[in-house]
């Protein structure tokens, strides 16, 4: 058991407008510490997420020479661990987790090299060819690429926002126009879907919920809809160990007509839409929370729920009244 930890704190970075995200988080923390606490941490001083967590905390920049600062801070605020969201975070807290575990603070974070391959597309989709895994190929140059429809995307960071998407060799070339550094790839028709998935220290896939994207916008799933298929997870298993990634990923893929599985991409972290893995029996957060606090501690069984979840993401309105803002 836990040895308790009065006001140990979770620090959501990045925290934005992840309000389920914060949410499941919390629900996860106190599991662990009930007298703990949820701090809400960002960048912008109008967080949307500050009105949800215990308190709020306007951070430095992640970047390396606010490191000192960092760990100041969360020191000052007996922050325990911290839970980064954003794939521009992920390497700074990668690479300065041994700084701030010398403070005692733990960081839910892939090691660098596997965050590294899957920020860089390209880097990603020639991984893919080297190990022979079932990656959609992508060039730099739109020559190597054998298609009739194209997709043009950054390399580099998400990109939803300025994809391309199903265009002819011209309007390839002219969307590349509109981008920092476009990389081009066929486009793939079939299913879009997303894997959910938990991996040990050692790269181990502890388990996965996969889910339909039914509905996508700008990038993420507003309705997403899990359902199971052995021989699926059995590749996708096979694919996410070879990444060197740990704790939470979230995996994007096209499954063909024939059920083939054509992988898009893979973020290594927490997605917008995971919380519906954890509803689904991936207790990614508590995994990750236990682990990091007690890396010797025993992590309870995976047990995937019996029967398809949809999940739909919605807006809501809440209201303040002064003092509270």
């Amino acid at each position: 058991m836990t040895k308790p930890l009065p006001g140990a704190a979770l620090l959501l970075s990045s925290a934005g407008a992840k309000i389920p995200m914060l949410q499941a988080a919390r629900q996860a923390w106190l599991r662990l510490f009930p007298t703990g606490s949820i701090i809400a941490g960002d960048t912008q001083p109008l967080c949307v997420s500050r009105a949800f967590a215990d308190s709020f905390w306007q951070m430095p920049a992640t970047v390396n020479a606010n490191k000192a600062e960092l760990r100041r801070g969360c020191i000052e605020r007996n922050i325990k661990v911290i839970l980064p969201s954003r794939d521009g975070e992920l390497l700074f807290w990668a690479e300065n987790k041994p700084y701030f575990a010398e403070a005692g603070i733990h960081i839910i974070v892939s090691p660098a090299v596997g965050i590294n391959l899957c920020l860089d597309k390209l880097a990603f989709a020639e991984f893919g060819r080297q190990h022979q895994l079932p990656v959609i190929p992508a060039s730099l140059h739109i020559d190597d690429i054998s298609a009739e429809q194209f997709v043009v995307k950054e390399r580099f960071g998400a990109g939803a926002k300025s994809i391309g998407l199903g265009l002819s060799k011209t309007q390839a070339l002219q969307h590349a126009r509109q981008l920092q550094a476009p990389i081009y790839q066929p486009m793939q028709s079939g299913r879009e879907i997303s894997i959910d998935a938990w991996l040990d220290q050692d790269s181990h896939v502890k388990g996965q919920v996969l889910r339909q994207r039914d509905k996508v916008v700008a990038g993420e799933s507003q309705i997403t809809t899990t359902f199971t298929d052995t021989a699926l997870a059995q590749q996708f298993s096979h694919i996410l160990a070879q990444l060197k990634l740990t704790g939470p990923v979230v995996m994007q893929a096209i499954i063909d007509a024939n059920v083939k599985p054509h992988i898009i991409e893979c973020n290594s972290r927490f997605g917008g839409a995971s919380t519906l893995s954890i509803v689904a029996g991936l207790d990614s957060l508590y995994w990750s929370f236990l682990q990091a606090m007690q890396p010797e501690a025993t992590l309870t069984a995976f047990t995937a729920a019996t029967q398809p979840i949809r999940q739909l993401r919605y807006s809501m309105d809440i209201y303040q009244y002064d003092p509270d803002f």
